[in-house]
């Protein structure tokens, strides 16, 4: 068994909210604080837990990047 944990806070809160929630349906969330969550990964191979950790940091990417326009234009 392979596992890897991320933990997680963003600029704010609110950002860090958003952020979580672009995971709701791919993993389970743990909020350590009230402004940080964490994420654990589990595989079998070493192999499916690379690509299992590279769809959720391009969502957490592609999430931050919209967070990032949003606050330039708020």
């Amino acid at each position: 068994m392979w596992a890897i944990t991320l933990r997680v806070q963003s600029r704010t809160p609110i950002d860090t909210k958003s952020l979580a929630a672009c995971l709701a349906t791919d993993c389970d969330t743990e909020w350590d604080t009230d402004q940080r969550f964490s994420i654990v990964i589990e595989e079998n191979s070493c192999k499916d837990l690379r690509a299992m950790w590279n769809t959720r940091l391009r969502g957490l990417i592609a999430t931050d990047s919209v967070l990032k326009v949003f606050g330039k234009h708020s």
